[in-house]
């Protein structure tokens, strides 16, 4: 049986874009969780953020993550799923892990370009916060199957990379 391929890493890192591109790549299905907690909610996640808190909504999380079972997939997860040692571990059991890596620098071109809404960096000092939750995830992140800097990368190009990485390791 396939193992699902999960990418983690900070909001704004291409989760999502390369996560799509990779299941397109491969033939897989692509699984986003902070849609499916949309989905499940029938809210944006800011609105999740504001009526209920984080607290809730990372349970919300932690029962999608609990939800899913290992196939041939692409899991995009939010940037915060790795916080609790149960998704940690609920992930791990479901496949390979990879870390996409982008600079601090790049991530906030990003974000700052992004019409998207991120409830943890809805404040005036949102570049020092984003800062501080990076370096508190750093060392949980670094603790993925893979680790792939995808600072030079286009989209496609991360998602060959990822392709050749994930197979190769699949068939060995």
């Amino acid at each position: 049986m396939s193992q699902s391929w999960i990418l983690v890493g900070m909001m704004g890192a291409g989760k999502t874009s390369v996560g799509r591109r990779l299941a397109e790549l491969s033939d897989r299905d692509f699984l986003d969780t902070d849609r499916m907690i949309q989905a499940r909610l029938g809210r944006p996640i800011p609105q999740i953020f504001s009526l209920y808190g984080e607290a809730a909504f990372r349970d919300h999380e932690t029962a999608v993550i609990r939800s899913l079972t290992s196939g041939a997939n692409v899991v995009s997860t939010g940037g915060g799923v790795i916080l609790r040692e149960e998704n940690r571990a609920l992930l791990k059991a479901l496949g390979t892990t990879v870390y996409l890596k982008s600079s601090a620098a790049n991530i906030k071109a990003r974000l700052q370009a992004s019409k998207k809404k991120r409830p943890l960096l809805d404040r005036e000092d949102w570049e020092e916060t984003f800062d501080e939750i990076l370096a508190s995830r750093e060392p949980i992140y670094a603790q993925s199957d893979h680790i792939v800097d995808v600072d030079s990368m286009e989209v496609e190009d991360a998602a060959d990379f990822l392709l050749k990485l994930l197979t190769q390791e699949s068939a060995s």
